[in-house]
């Protein structure tokens, strides 16, 4: 198959334009209306002060499963929260509903706007479960900060980022919500959900009661409350419980910092059951007086934990499994890991035998749009790959698997009614390939993209003086200075940096490797760095120490360059739309790399998801109608790229080599299968 490749240069961009979809807001709600009477029927709340976990004084057993919104295109949440509710994870025989304590229907369920389908939230309980059931299946989430604060004092919760809409579409389908809102999430996010304008701070100390810290957490908190505290269960709402933090037992570097988050949930009105969650190590570590403990875990040799730890951690409470792993997330250069079906049954069946609550992480995983993958760093930096499968009980693209027959039937067979009808599948499809047919050199687009930061000595990703002062979050930044001479160059880069003399590249500083030979140079010659942030890590120690771009100087033979341009190439929205028609050239000859490619597909008036195939392409970023789709990379596992039927409108970054066709299947290929051990 022909392709394009330019010895030794790297980078190439694709586009093409098919579709638009205008997405519906839901309509908010009006709390103003709330009845006394559904404070007298709501103001227990779900309780853990006995061995098993009661609402309104009824027992209670949660079954849940963890679907992120802000890794599923808003068009599909419903289909993903009814797969979930399908699945049986949602109910136990019990005595009638009407005398264990569920409300009446409330104000909630009964105001203008809420469509009257919230299971678990009124008399529309027997509707949906019969006559005896009472617990719908609670749905986790984590509420990303770095997302929904992009810029510091500057929020978003719209579209895809619209946490009310997607808690009340919960709520209209049947479901709890556990609220899980951090600060800190991990969660396989870049900077564990923590935004990266925290470290334009040079003395920041993350997760602490450090002032800087906690004055961020407090502006961010007093926004994100105001919205969510509505929406609680003894206001009417879906929320039964909300998480402080997350696995801090394994952080554990102040004891002062988890009182603190939990009085900041408090002090802003967060009235129901609080949670923490650690795993095996982090356990003991992590428990908070008038806090319930839950365990984060994946195998049964580790179920001693809930009668070892948990019990003597804090006496006769409700257990309760909050992230059992349903898979494990893949590394760029690793395998695809994999869990088998049998083994989850055969887990999940023991956690539910033990007497223990369950929440599946994950139910259903998503996608890592855009750059918002993290990564892990203990012996070797390894970037998160762009999907978010997790071989979970469904696919990345919502697909059903073998987890969720064997899982429905198990919950099935203790619903004590007959399970929703699971949802029909999303189609899919393959369509024709696409031929470029334009295409723009990077070093040409700067010539009208924004202006450069100009200075003395190299600034990193996050102290760049833009967004508002919030430095660079995601994406490339490109340093350049002039030099005269050859010699050894060195520079410490995080995560890669590919070298230009001029438009000729060089090789590529890492990890493993600082320093590079720039060969004979004859006058005036730009040198130019491509530094890129494949993800900040999401876990562990190093929190703090994750600044991207070029750390520290740049030298040539042991002396400092000076005088820097520097763009920030973050590749979002705005970055795109400077693209204009204008600035596309005919492909007619070897494009000179990075580029920008554009080419047109064609789709029918009911666009179906598909997977897009970058087979002799190297490595790069896929944009859908001006999203982010994420990153690809020869080096595996992922070979496919998950494109909602929904979005449908293309570009494509390619770093070194790029073949004259993009593909399409129906099918995701995400690597070769290792299982989990």
């Amino acid at each position: 198959m022909p392709k394009w490749g330019a010895r030794r240069r790297p980078g190439l961009l694709l586009g093409a334009l098919l579709l638009i979809v205008c997405l519906p807001v839901l309509r908010r709600l009006d709390w103003s209306g709330l009845g006394a009477s559904l404070w007298r029927r709501r103001h227990l709340g779900l309780q853990a002060d006995g061995q098993n976990f009661k609402l309104e004084n009824s027992a209670f057993w949660i079954f849940g499963g963890s679907v992120h919104y802000f890794r599923v295109p808003r068009a599909y949440w419903r289909d993903r929260l009814l797969k979930l509710r399908a699945c049986g994870l949602n109910t136990l025989t019990t005595p009638d509903a009407r005398s264990d304590g569920v409300p009446e229907k409330s104000a909630f369920s009964r105001h203008k706007g809420f469509r009257d389908r919230g299971a678990g939230l009124g008399d529309k309980v027997e509707n949906h479960w019969g006559p005896h059931a009472r617990h719908p299946l609670p749905c986790h989430s984590y509420v990303p900060w770095n997302l929904h604060e992009p810029e510091r004092g500057t929020f978003d919760f719209s579209g895809n980022l619209d946490l009310e809409a997607f808690i009340l579409l919960a709520a209209e389908v049947g479901l709890w919500v556990i609220l899980r809102p951090g600060p800190y999430i991990c969660g396989e996010m870049d900077l564990g959900g923590l935004p990266s304008w925290l470290l334009r701070d040079p003395d920041m100390r993350l997760r602490t009661t450090y002032k800087g810290f906690t004055e961020a957490v407090d502006l961010y908190f007093d926004h994100l409350m105001l919205r969510v505290v509505p929406l609680q269960y003894k206001h009417g709402g879906p929320i039964i419980a909300v998480q402080v933090e997350n696995e801090y037992g394994s952080y554990n570097k102040d004891p002062a910092y988890m009182p603190y988050i939990k009085k900041a949930l408090q002090d802003r009105g967060i009235a129901e059951l609080l949670l923490t969650s650690d795993n095996q190590g982090g356990l003991k570590s992590g428990v908070l007086d008038g806090v319930l403990a839950t365990i984060n875990l994946q195998s049964q040799s580790e179920l001693q934990l809930l009668t070892t730890i948990l019990l003597g951690t804090q006496g006769s409470r409700p257990k309760m499994v909050m992230e059992y792993w349903t898979g494990w997330f893949d590394s760029w250069g690793g395998p695809h890991y994999i869990l088998d079906s049998s083994e989850v049954l055969n887990t999940v069946s023991a956690i539910v035998e033990a007497g223990s609550s369950i929440n599946l992480y994950m139910f259903h995983g998503g996608t890592n749009f855009g750059f918002i993958g993290g990564a892990m760093h203990f012996q070797d930096y390894k970037p998160d790959v762009t999907s978010y499968d997790y071989d979970a009980v469904l696919t990345e693209a919502g697909d059903y698997t073998a987890k969720y027959t064997k899982l429905r039937e198990l919950f099935g067979s203790v619903a004590g009614a007959p399970l929703p009808i699971p949802p029909d599948l999303v189609p899919k499809t393959a369509y024709d390939p696409v031929t470029p047919a334009f295409y723009v050199s990077l070093w040409d687009a700067l010539n009208f993209l924004e202006l450069p930061v100009t200075s003395e000595l190299p600034v990193n990703m996050e102290n760049l003086p833009i967004n508002g002062g919030s430095g660079q979050s995601f994406g490339y930044t490109l340093y350049e200075t002039t030099i005269t001479t050859s010699g050894i160059l060195t520079a410490l880069v995080r995560d890669r940096g590919q070298v230009f003399l001029d438009t000729y590249f060089l090789g590529t500083l890492d990890y493993k490797k600082n320093t590079i030979v720039i060969p004979m140079v004859q006058g005036f010659t730009a040198l130019r760095i491509l530094a890129e942030n494949c993800g900040r890590v999401n876990y562990g120690d190093g929190i703090d120490q994750q600044r991207k771009g070029i750390i520290g100087n740049v030298y040539l033979n042991d002396s400092p360059l000076k005088k820097f341009r520097i763009y920030s190439l973050e590749m979002d929205r705005s970055f795109l739309q400077r693209f204009t028609a204008d600035k596309w050239k005919p492909l007619t000859e070897e494009p000179v790399f990075p580029a920008f490619f554009l080419g047109a597909l064609s789709v029918s008036d009911s666009p179906c998801d598909t997977f897009v195939k970058l087979e002799g392409w190297e490595k790069g970023v896929v944009f859908i109608n001006n999203q982010n789709l994420g990153r690809y990379w020869n080096i595996g596992p992922q070979e496919t790229l998950y494109l909602p039927g929904v979005w449908l409108d293309i570009v494509v970054f390619e770093e070194k080599m790029a073949q004259r066709i993009i593909q399409f299947v129906d099918t995701p290929n995400l690597g070769q299968h290792e299982y989990v051990h």
